[in-house]
């Protein structure tokens, strides 16, 4: 907000000193009028602030749906968490092991070859089901495609739902599938 306000600041200064001749005397300029709250533009999206999350009670269930129980599992196969692959001229992005213990999860957010950390959207838990970690159809791919030869570095940010995170980087060649 600082920068917008900045650079509206250096444009009204740019305005006022370009008449094209020599500067007249100017009198002191009126301090500038702010808008109301209510009157105020919406900021633009990327700077709305993020929902807020709570964190869920953590009681073992026995099916791995809290930070609790999923965590372990998860530091233990860290190495895992995404995929690379190769196929029909692109690179696939898998994160089927995330998907697969998303129940503890709230938030996976994920960045390529240096972007900010994105939201990428997790199937929701079952709790109702024997295996509320399933994966069906429905769901849809636990992937994303992306120019060949193009995933240099993955940056992977994991939200628990006791709201803790974990996060690491992954250069292609350690997750490259053969």
């Amino acid at each position: 907000m600082l920068d917008f306000f900045l650079v509206m600041v250096a444009a009204a200064s740019a305005a006022a000193g370009s008449s094209g001749g020599p500067a007249a005397p100017q009198a002191a300029a009126a301090p500038p009028a702010f808008l109301a709250p209510e009157e105020a533009p919406a900021p633009p999206a990327f700077l709305a602030p993020a929902p807020q999350l709570v964190a869920e009670p953590q009681v073992p269930s026995g099916k791995f749906t809290t930070a609790t129980e999923v965590r372990p599992i998860l530091a233990a196969t860290r190495a895992n968490w995404i995929a690379v692959r190769e196929y029909d001229g692109q690179d696939l992005l898998y994160v089927t092991q995330l998907w697969s213990w998303r129940c503890g999860l709230v938030q996976m957010r994920i960045g390529v070859n240096g972007a900010p950390p994105e939201p990428w959207p997790l199937p929701p838990c079952r709790e109702d089901q024997p295996a509320p970690n399933m994966i069906l159809e429905e769901d849809g791919l636990p992937f994303r495609s992306y120019a060949p030869g193009s995933v240099a570095v993955v940056d992977v940010i994991l939200t628990f739902d006791d709201l803790s995170e974990e996060q690491a980087r992954f250069e292609r060649q350690a997750v490259l599938m053969p």
